[in-house]
């Protein structure tokens, strides 16, 4: 059903909008998650470090299908907003356009650069086959990762954040039993997991095609909605572009902590691997709300209702910080039991590493939280030059700390990386928020004064 977020409390709708965006972002962590948790318990720690190295190479591909695909709904959600039913048909039908052919290219060229990627980020000898086997299958499955996005953003846009969810449950539900079967049952190892993960999430995404059809007499595109003028293509490469790279920053960043962190050897490999699957899943409600308010701002920006998008980001702000506090909580006092999720009889230096990771992480947990909050609500007006930017100082600073304060503090100097990060990132953010508001506040006093 679609959400029309120019009317109503903007609480009220971001409550019911966000939880099954939320929980469906928790089953979506879930794939890397499983695949993780039973490739360290039946497979290995080293299997588990392979796994893990390659976490930011995945995180660079399906970060840039993300962005991509995220910045495309942008433009629905404006349509939508201004009650523009050709326009939204015209949006969709190039937004499809779009990302088939842009998943194509990032395919082929992920695929060609992975061995490159491995070597360069020091990856070690005794787990560099298992490495290259895992992030090659799931590489080659990145239209089944496109699919699913593109599908789900686009119902996002239209306010229906609950279908994409469902969906989700049942792909998350098929990827654990795949896992099962392919690592257990037929011995396939790390390239089991992979197969698992590509196989669900290209189920996910065609239910979510399928059900938009079906449901959505607005989605039923057809020949003639896919002759759509260049403005459209323009609009969209516009914002998702930016945004695509915005993630692809970040996810360079991490390739170069990540390859800072494995000169130090599988154990602290193993240990950083576990340690960020959890912090993955506890900023899931960050993420979610950077997803809900980028989705109400175009909506309300479409219909020229700024003082709502203010009034919406107030609110946004106290709740985020409620929640960056409660996930620091969860962090400091139980993140060292989750870690046992990942490896079977933990030894004590990998509950050293991974607390210390946990531990300066909590810390900076609410300028994160910022990050995602002011990033989206930009990216939602159509404003994509300074979240990219952002992106720029993020990675900056989180490669001077990964490859200078090791050297001196060791391990904490990796701990570090992303709490100078998230400030680099967060201000910024912040700062062209606040500027870009007030503008829109002169020029609508200027404009009632006309």
């Amino acid at each position: 059903m679609a959400n029309d977020m120019t009317k109503g409390n903007p609480l009220k709708i971001f409550i019911f909008f966000t939880i099954p965006l939320l929980i469906g972002n928790v089953f979506q962590q879930l794939y890397s998650m499983v695949d993780t948790i039973i490739v360290g318990r039946f497979v290995g720690v080293d299997a588990l470090a392979a796994v893990g190295t390659t976490g930011s190479m995945f995180f660079l591909v399906n970060g840039m299908i993300l962005g991509i695909t995220s910045g495309f709904g942008v433009l629905v959600a404006q349509k939508f907003g201004a009650k523009d039913e050709i326009g939204v048909k015209k949006a969709v039908a190039s937004n499809i356009t779009l990302t088939l052919l842009l998943t194509a290219i990032i395919t082929i060229v992920a695929l060609l650069v992975k061995n490159p990627l491995l070597k360069m980020m020091n990856t070690p000898d005794n787990i560099l086959n298992d490495a290259n086997t895992y992030i090659t299958i799931i590489f080659a499955g990145t239209i089944t990762q496109a699919v699913y996005n593109m599908s789900a953003g686009i119902l996002r846009a239209l306010g229906d954040s609950k279908t994409p969810l469902y969906f989700l449950i049942v792909s998350s539900i098929l990827n654990v039993i795949l896992d099962l079967v392919f690592i257990i049952n037929f011995k396939m190892g790390v390239a089991g997991a992979a197969y698992a993960t590509n196989i669900a999430q290209g189920f996910s995404g065609i239910l979510c095609l399928i059900y938009s059809y079906k449901k959505f007499k607005i989605l039923r595109l057809k020949k003639e909605n896919f002759k759509v003028e260049l403005d459209y293509y323009t609009k969209h490469l516009k914002v998702a572009i930016p945004m695509g790279l915005q993630f692809s920053i970040t996810a360079v960043g991490i390739i170069i902590v990540q390859s800072a962190i494995n000169v130090f050897g599988s154990v602290v490999i193993a240990s950083y691997t576990a340690a960020s699957k959890v912090l993955q899943l506890v900023m899931q409600p960050s993420i979610s709300f950077g997803v809900t308010i980028a989705t109400y701002a175009g909506q309300n920006l479409g219909a020229r209702r700024f003082d709502r998008i203010k009034n919406g980001m107030q609110i946004m702000n106290m709740v985020s910080i409620v929640t960056s506090l409660i996930s620091g909580a969860v962090l400091i006092f139980f993140g060292r039991y989750f870690v046992t999720l990942f490896i079977e009889n933990p030894t004590p230096e990998i509950f050293d590493y991974a607390q210390q990771v946990f531990n300066y992480s909590a810390a900076f947990f609410i300028l994160l939280g910022f990050i995602f909050v002011y990033r989206n609500v930009l990216q939602g007006m159509g404003e994509s030059f300074v979240p990219m930017m952002a992106g720029v100082y993020e990675l900056a600073a989180r490669a001077l700390v990964a490859f200078t304060l090791p050297k001196f503090i060791g391990f904490t100097g990796i701990c570090l990386s992303d709490p100078v990060a998230w400030i680099a990132a967060s201000v910024p953010l912040m700062m062209t928020y606040y500027r870009k508001m007030k503008n829109i506040e002169l020029e609508n006093k200027e404009e009632g004064m006309a």
